[in-house]
């Protein structure tokens, strides 16, 4: 079986895909124990070191947390003594954390196995690459990337240098959305009609003036393939705490929730569907609106309508977020925390011999280290986190189109006769950050 169509075939059964990385521990490498560095140490990127550190003391896992880095030097230097108060705690007093606030000076030593990349997601792609030409085993922040092209570069990059890559998709890693998503797959509803998809809504404004950036900050390199803007710490991130930083409402750096949320809830909806591999909508129309709030701009409010080629009508809107699956004979539905269904036995149902079974993981992060040490796809693969994504992007591009229809080919990836559209589907990138010098 030729591989493309092998790896549609068993991602969409729910299946692992052997890769056979060529960092598979035991054969290449030279760690029994996988040595892990952190990249971004904010307030996502310390929520996910902690989780890769505790999950690699599992003895399934065997991995260890060893660098830390971040372009925010104190940032960098907290996450060190966070990570050196998580080692004391297991009963380690002697631990060499190394720092750095440049990614690449971690990435070209030959000693680091894997990396946790949880930066603002203008660099999601150019770190990705960057590390999956080293042959890094990755786990990466949802959304996979800022851009549909960069998403493109980064599939191509992981199956060239056949090393794992985990989107940080967690919901999958939920009973309640896998046995929604089984229910569907399966029909036990009969054949899927509609699928509604929710998402939360940015608020807020953040005003501000230019300053100097703090000390040891190298907002040059934060800023990276993104346009020059003056630093204004409102729309960057808080010096003084780890709250929400600014740049998740700021355009060039993130797309919004249409991204910030919509990444998790298309997935969901995409792997109900069965189209999560390679596939996705044929046609999408989104409005959003975009209200003057000072820095921020990206939309608020949204509603769009999409149309699959299996005739699966799929609606968006703001609201409490979750999915819901509505077929011939009744509905499913699924949030964190909790799932409903109009037959509730079919929320114990289990899948017998020839049915789909989905593939089962209770924690997203170890998941990635088990799949990276046995060198197979993890629940969220690269084809799947691009392609969520890409349903993203697209509403996002609608919107700033005033509504217009995007008639999708989700084969070649292109919008169909609009060269309007498929210029905003790209991300021009400011030199010297681009992939030709972070290859």
């Amino acid at each position: 079986m030729k591989r493309k169509t092998f790896l549609k075939t068993s991602l969409a059964a729910g299946a692992a895909f052997t890769v056979l990385p060529s960092g598979l521990w035991g054969s290449t490498r030279k760690n029994s124990t996988m040595q892990l560095a952190q990249i971004g140490t904010g307030r996502m990127g310390r929520g996910d070191m902690i989780n890769a550190f505790n999950e690699g003391w599992r003895s399934e896992v065997g991995a260890r947390m060893v660098a830390v880095c971040d372009v925010d030097l104190k940032r960098a230097e907290d996450g060190k003594k966070l990570l050196e108060k998580n080692y004391q705690e297991k009963g380690e007093t002697d631990v060499d954390i190394q720092v750095e606030t440049d990614f690449r000076k971690i990435l070209d030593r030959d000693d680091i196995d894997g990396i946790v990349i949880s930066t603002p997601e203008n660099w999601h792609a150019l770190i990705g690459v960057y590390a999956a030409n080293r042959g890094k085993h990755i786990y990466l922040q949802k959304p996979l990337t800022y851009s549909i092209p960069e998403g493109q570069e980064l599939v191509k990059a992981v199956r060239r240098n056949g090393i794992v890559l985990q989107t940080g998709s967690q919901q999958r890693s939920s009973v309640y959305f896998r046995q929604i998503c089984t229910i569907v797959r399966n029909e036990w509803l009969g054949k899927l009609q509609k699928i509604e998809v929710v998402i939360p809504t940015d608020r807020g404004r953040a005003d501000g003036e230019p300053t100097a950036p703090p000390a040891g900050f190298d907002y040059n390199m934060w800023l990276g393939p993104s346009p020059e803007l003056p630093y204004i710490e409102s729309r960057v991130h808080p010096q003084d705490r780890y709250g929400r930083p600014g740049w998740l409402q700021v355009n060039q750096f993130c797309l919004g929730m249409i991204t910030g949320w919509g990444s998790h809830m298309y997935d969901i909806a995409q792997w109900g569907n069965g189209t999560d591999v390679d596939s996705g909508p044929t046609s999408i129309a989104s409005t959003g609106k975009f209200p003057d709030r000072g820095l921020f701009d990206v939309h608020v409010n949204y509603e769009g309508d999409a149309e699959y080629a299996n005739g699966v009508i799929m609606t968006s809107r703001n609201g409490n977020p979750g999915v819901r699956f509505i077929c011939e004979n009744g509905e499913a539905y699924c949030q964190r925390g909790k799932m409903e269904c109009s037959d509730p036995a079919l929320l114990r149902r289990r899948p017998t011999e020839g049915e789909i079974e989905l593939y089962q993981s209770t924690s997203h992060m170890r998941d990635f280290l088990v799949s990276a040490r046995e060198g197979k796809d993890p629940i969220c693969p690269v084809e799947i986190g691009h392609r969520s994504n890409t349903i993203c992007v697209l509403h996002d591009v609608s919107m700033k189109l005033g509504g217009r229809k995007l008639n999708w080919d989700p084969v070649k990836e292109v919008v169909v006769g609009d060269d309007e559209a498929n210029k905003l589907i790209q991300m021009p990138m400011r030199a010297p950050f681009t992939f030709e010098n972070y290859a």
